[in-house]
């Protein structure tokens, strides 16, 4: 008589079974962000001007929009004046710009401040590849 046992493979399911419900939760943190495809293009000219959140080699923010431009602003400003522009201009493109000497976490952390701010797709800006 050939049968074949499944009791190793209930086992093997149900170990599969609590590794994913334990690795699920941790897959969804983090800061998301609408990456190129390779290889990437220029955008398209859009009628609207994007938003660059900038991020020097000192770590310092800076935002293309109001006065002052060429000044840093701390998070809570950059928040605020973000939240401003998404309650007027709900369909801006927004792009962060970061110096290639800075801290990855500061890139991430001016990304975080955007979705605190409420928006949804952040672009990231690059140089292309020199020849």
């Amino acid at each position: 008589m050939s049968e074949i046992n499944v009791v190793p493979y209930i086992d093997v399911m149900l170990v599969l079974l609590v590794i994913f419900m334990i690795t699920a939760p941790l897959l969804s943190q983090g800061v998301k962000v609408q990456l190129p495809q390779v290889p990437s293009k220029t955008l398209p000219p859009n009628k609207e001007e994007p938003v660059i959140v900038s991020v020097d080699q000192h770590g310092n923010f800076y935002i293309n929009y109001g006065a002052n431009q060429d000044k840093p602003v701390d998070p809570q400003t950059l928040v605020n004046r973000v939240g401003a522009l998404r309650k007027y201009q709900p369909d801006l493109p927004f792009f962060v710009k970061g110096d290639n000497s800075v801290s990855y976490g500061r890139v991430v952390q001016a990304m975080a401040l955007l979705q605190a701010a409420g928006v949804k797709g952040i672009g990231l800006v690059t140089k292309p590849p020199e020849k």
